[in-house]
């Protein structure tokens, strides 16, 4: 059981991934540290998964709290003591909190995804939504979908016949289309959950701008650059245009949440993303 000496010191965070030097983690949570006036810090924990468990026992010894990204977000699972229900539906874990009941896993993907909509005044309820991509965001990004009731939900993949069985537990009424069944579509949101338009290949764009065009707004997980091509696109069509830049804040402000039992509002998100933007 954590001691009160302990919880009078500086507390511990990190993030715990594989390669992790172009991280913008440890900015987000300094600047939170800072604007709340918590005690805190947060390191790069750069693992190899071999030593993903001897990890794990150190950081149950000294942390309170860690974030999860590339490779482990699925391979920390079977380590812990406990896993949220969002988390355990989209099948990975990006947060972990450490405290006297053990380690517990979050996805804050989901919330971040959900915040960022909010904020950005996009509903989604009994809305027809096309997804791109199949990768972990999209599993956070759907499973949001879902909760919130929206009407009709495509995913759209290059690959049909091979599409991640954890998608149909997900959601198990949406439509599996390939980039070519995109054309004939049209909707009210679609949401790029793929690295296409990412920096530094920044020319490139998932779909075309007659296909994105079908749609009122157009959401994109990248946040560098801050306008990629998709979205510059859809401005062009004079649509609503949303970057990532608020869900990564979102999403680390939501971890935060959970390690020290607080609510934080929109306007701290803001705050930190304006200071990261003159960075980007």
């Amino acid at each position: 059981m954590l001691t009160n000496e302990r919880n009078k010191q500086m507390k511990h965070y990190g993030l715990l991934g594989g390669k992790l030097g172009h991280s913008l983690s440890p900015q987000i949570h300094e600047l939170f540290f800072k604007y709340t006036g918590i005690e805190g810090d947060y390191t790069l924990l750069e693992t190899p998964q071999e030593e993903l468990p001897k990890r794990m026992e150190e950081l149950r010894a000294n942390y309170a709290g860690s974030n999860v990204t590339i490779p482990h977000k699925l391979h920390v699972m079977p380590l812990l003591d406990s896993i949220t229900r969002e988390a355990k539906a989209i099948g990975a874990v990006n947060t972990i909190k450490f405290d006297e009941n053990g380690a517990e896993g979050y996805n804050t993907d989901y919330f971040g995804f959900g915040r960022m909509l909010e904020y950005n005044n996009i509903d989604v309820r009994a809305k027809r939504v096309a997804v791109l991509g199949t990768g972990g965001a999209a599993r956070a990004v759907v499973k949001y979908m879902v909760d919130k009731r929206v009407g009709k939900l495509y995913l759209v993949t290059r690959d049909v016949a091979h599409v991640d069985k954890d998608f149909l537990k997900i959601a198990p009424k949406c439509k599996f289309i390939d980039y070519d069944g995109l054309a004939a579509l049209t909707g009210d949101v679609i949401v790029n959950c793929t690295p296409v338009g990412m920096y530094p290949k920044v020319n490139a764009a998932p779909v075309t701008p007659e296909e994105i065009s079908n749609f009122d707004a157009a959401v994109d997980l990248i946040y560098n650059p801050k306008q990629t091509l998709f979205l510059k696109q859809a401005a062009e069509a004079k649509m609503q245009t949303v970057n990532g830049l608020f869900m990564l804040v979102a999403q680390a402000v939501a971890a935060q949440e959970i390690w020290q039992g607080g609510k934080y509002d929109s306007e701290l998100i803001v705050k930190i993303m304006q200071d990261l933007e003159q960075n980007i």
